[in-house]
């Protein structure tokens, strides 16, 4: 079973899991959230976080194994949901790559003609 939700009070994808941040939902369950990134670099651009809050790859444990399994299922449903299924990126960045410290996914598609 996956483990309780840790909501960081500096956190803005913990404030979006909260609620206390808005954003575009394109799925939400009880471990995970997907919805649309404000500055988006694909016609269809969407970030999936898991609400537990993780900071990044590199902290993660066989404790997150099951989480961040369902994280990658998710991106798959929203690869159908949104039509993505002749072309996408998935993304997790680290680092000096990650510009917030949770964990998160970007699942990037809908370039029309392969124009990426």
């Amino acid at each position: 079973m996956i483990s309780g939700i840790m909501r960081g009070v500096d956190c803005v994808f913990c404030g979006i899991v909260n609620g206390k941040v808005p954003s575009t939902k394109d799925y939400e369950d009880e471990y995970v959230v997907a919805f649309r990134d404000i500055h988006p670099e694909a016609p269809v651009h969407v970030v999936v976080v898991p609400k537990r809050h993780i900071s990044s790859l590199d902290t993660t444990t066989e404790a997150d194994t099951e989480l961040l399994g369902r994280a990658q299922r998710v991106c798959a449903k929203l690869v159908s949901k949104l039509g993505l299924t002749s072309g996408y990126k998935l993304n997790l960045n680290g680092g000096r790559y990650q510009e917030v410290k949770h964990i998160h996914y970007h699942l990037k598609g809908g370039f029309v003609g392969g124009g990426e």
